[in-house]
């Protein structure tokens, strides 16, 4: 018979959280997810229309019940902002001692504009500026199409010298693009603390400077050359006069996370704000523009 030491450990037993969610809704969703995923969040996103799947994994154990309650008060709150739809959480249990490599799988490196993005756990190299993250840390990885959108538009910039302000960083992907780019001073704030939390941890992965601050646009003294906002279009129209605010004289503003059918309503209000629109993105039903 063998001894406690020799038998095998129990496999351990999970938690999947889903949730669908309109594609404007989604960031919020995987913020409220993340702060109880193990590891963080996953997007499932739809060939053909449809709701993308936020999920994430919790460890079956005592504290499991607590953290869905959590996630579902969360999710009722979030519908009153008016977001897209919103479905109802789905929860499924899981025994499977492997499922942490086959979530990590879902993550691989990938190449944006001038950048090499790969998760902490990849050794893969290709050439490019290589940014090192923590899928698991906040939303914000790479894959999402107003991450891309905004990545592209950090690679297109000239930002030698220049001051950056990152609105809503999430995982601090763009801070830290912006920095590797050689931006003289690089500021990233978000009103989440697991965010600021992310990001600085990020930043000190990839070995740049970067000040994060728990925020928004108007809690940061001073105009910056270069202003990002990866957020969605009603925090974009709420904070228009704010991120007016931030931009110096001759200096641009880039925002991204706007559902095509919103894109009308974000103009308008940075139009009203004293920004004109000088160049659009558009991946998918996403629209990415750049103003100043």
């Amino acid at each position: 018979m063998p001894s406690a030491a020799e038998k095998p450990a129990a496999p351990i037993r999970w938690i999947e959280i889903a949730v669908p969610a309109h594609p404007e809704a989604v960031e919020a969703v995987s913020e409220i997810l993340d702060r109880v995923g193990y590891n963080g969040i996953a997007v499932d996103v739809p060939l053909e229309g449809g709701p993308h799947i936020v999920k994430a994994y919790v460890v079956y154990d005592h504290a499991a019940r607590v953290k869905v309650r959590r996630v579902k008060e969360a999710i009722g709150r979030l519908r009153a902002f008016g977001l897209g739809p919103v479905g109802e959480v789905a929860l499924r249990r899981i025994a499977d001692e492997d499922w942490l490599e086959s979530w990590k799988s879902q993550f691989t490196p990938i190449a944006i504009g001038p950048f090499f993005v790969r998760p902490s756990w990849s050794t893969a190299s290709a050439a490019g500026i290589e940014i090192v993250l923590d899928p698991g840390m906040a939303f914000g990885t790479g894959l999402h199409p107003t991450t891309r959108q905004c990545l592209e538009a950090v690679g297109r910039l000239d930002l030698a010298g220049r001051s950056v302000l990152d609105v809503g960083t999430g995982s601090g992907i763009l801070a830290v693009a912006a920095a590797k780019r050689g931006a003289g001073r690089v500021v990233a704030v978000d009103v989440d603390p697991l965010a600021v939390r992310a990001a600085e941890e990020n930043a000190r992965r990839n070995d740049v400077s970067v000040e994060v601050a728990l925020g928004s646009a108007a809690d940061v003294p001073g105009a910056f050359d270069v202003v990002l906002g990866n957020l969605v279009a009603d925090v974009l129209v709420r904070i228009a006069a704010d991120l007016r605010a931030r931009v110096a004289r001759g200096g641009v503003l880039v925002c991204a996370g706007i559902v095509a059918e919103k894109e009308a309503l974000v103009v308008r209000a940075l139009a009203d704000a004293g920004l004109a629109r000088r160049r659009r993105d558009q991946r998918e039903d996403w629209v990415r523009l750049d103003l100043a």
